[in-house]
């Protein structure tokens, strides 16, 4: 593969051939394309159905969230659950996302995590509340995900997601900041936002 682009170069979205087909990637290919240096580490995306989306930066709100909810969760796992934050979710060939926080069986080392194995995924949404909640969810849905938190940033409501049917949700039910929640595979992980005394 010949190098289109160096490191140091800043890569613009577009959407210019939207309706046109593009060139699939593969999870592996861009795995190799990482560790070859064609990404610089600060970039983030998730490749989605073979095509690369940038993600927005992370804000205060969303960090702060993110890294109290991570801590907390870690400290009430019990034995054989790990709690990961930011880690790549490989759904298929062609598909990972990177959720704010994946649950998953300790036994399954995170890289190997697919969606049958996957307990809880938390996302944290700031700017990315539109996609979270309109590309995500049902993405996550139709992998059979069995339960979604997508949580607002700027209200700290909670939309929690299970029992997946197709592309959609058969139960999403918006909880308030003060509610306890309680993941149904792993009963221990419970919290509540209010109560975490985020420094907002």
């Amino acid at each position: 593969m010949n190098r289109i682009f160096t490191t140091r170069q800043q890569r613009l979205a577009t959407r210019a051939a939207d309706g046109l087909p593009r060139w699939r990637w593969t999870v592996p290919e861009i795995e190799k394309m990482a560790l070859d240096g064609y990404f610089r580490e600060d970039e983030q995306f998730e490749l989605v159905g073979g095509e690369i989306v940038p993600m927005s930066p992370k804000g205060r709100r969303h960090e702060i969230i993110r890294t109290a909810l991570a801590f907390h969760l870690t400290k009430q796992a019990p034995d054989g659950v790990f709690v990961a934050a930011e880690t790549q979710f490989n759904l298929d060939d062609d598909t990972y996302l990177t959720p704010d926080i994946l649950v998953h069986p300790a036994g399954v080392p995170s890289p190997d995590v697919r969606s049958a194995d996957a307990l809880l995924v938390i996302e944290v949404a700031d700017a990315s509340l539109h996609y979270d909640m309109n590309i995500k969810a049902p993405m996550y849905a139709t992998y059979d995900l069995r339960e979604l938190w997508v949580i607002d940033a700027a209200t700290l409501t909670t939309m929690m997601h299970r029992r997946p049917a197709g592309k959609a949700w058969y139960s999403v039910a918006e909880a308030a900041p003060g509610t306890t929640l309680t993941s149904t595979l792993v009963p221990a992980l419970s919290v509540s936002l209010t109560a975490l005394n985020l420094k907002l």
